[in-house]
């Protein structure tokens, strides 16, 4: 999927009411089939971009375009299948608790299939084999009919990656999924993402606090900071002096944040919030 930004400005979905935009006057153009990493320290609008490419948020000023439509001229229901075609993964994915994981991953597939199918699902997945091989990719199978809340958190956090595996997009958006995951698990979840993106042609935006992941795994970086285009360059041109700029008072970032979630099944907790599409 092709993407435009022209000058374009987004609030936090969070964020209170009059606060400045998280991203401001922002202009990209992402052909179609691109892998690229956003990277930048915490406040610098991440997020914000995200949620303006998964149309779950309208810009504040400037346009968006995808596949040179622009989201929010369109009729709701146009709008509403064009949603169909993104996959928007936040960084915490909002898995109900007592769900089974082979649930949790053909979520994914919701927005394809009709509403009948949707319900019956929830009780006799029918696609049993398709939630397996994304869960093969993370090393995950042994779980299939496990219960979420007996998962660990980075466990959670790759359940949620392999719905991205049986998505039906031409879009895919991830926010930070490595921050529950050990070096190793983090390698695979990053292969796992960029090859099924390359296989479908899809395009894959990825926010990433993991300097040295985006820099080894992604030939196009964008560095923002304070919601304002730092950079645009590919990988081989990102040097440390510029990193050093784009994280200057926030250099401990440029390496990751401590895992969020811990490696032990988490006790009940409150459901994230997530913004349906």
């Amino acid at each position: 999927m092709k993407i435009t930004l022209q000058a374009c400005s987004g609030r936090h979905p969070a964020a209170r009411h009059g606060a400045p935009p998280a991203l401001r006057a922002l202009s990209l153009d992402v052909a179609a089939g691109e892998q690229i990493a956003v990277i930048g320290p915490s406040g610098a609008g991440k997020t914000t971009l995200l949620h303006l490419l998964a149309c779950a948020l309208a810009p504040s000023a400037g346009a968006l375009a995808l596949d040179d439509r622009y989201p929010w001229t369109l009729p709701r229901a146009d709008l509403h299948r064009l949603r169909g075609s993104l996959f928007l993964a936040p960084q915490v994915p909002p898995l109900p608790p007592r769900q089974r994981v082979v649930t949790a991953v053909l979520a994914g597939r919701l927005p394809h299939i009709g509403l009948g199918q949707s319900l019956r699902s929830l009780f006799y997945p029918s696609a049993i084999a398709m939630a397996d091989a994304a869960l093969a990719h993370f090393d995950l199978s042994d779980k299939l009919f496990e219960r979420v809340d007996r998962l660990s958190g980075g466990e959670r956090q790759r359940v949620g990656l392999a719905r991205a595996l049986v998505a039906e997009a031409s879009l895919f958006l991830v926010d930070e999924p490595l921050s529950a995951l050990d070096p190793m698990r983090a390698v695979q979840a990053i292969a796992a993402l960029t090859q099924a993106a390359r296989e479908r042609g899809a395009t894959l935006v990825t926010t990433l606090h993991h300097v040295e992941m985006a820099l080894a795994h992604f030939p196009r970086i964008i560095g923002l900071r304070e919601g304002e285009l730092a950079f645009d360059l590919p990988a081989a041109q990102v040097t440390p002096e510029r990193l050093r700029a784009l994280y200057a008072q926030h250099l401990d970032e440029m390496t990751g944040p401590a895992p969020v979630m811990t490696d032990t099944p988490a006790t009940a907790s409150p459901p994230a919030v997530m913004h349906c599409r």
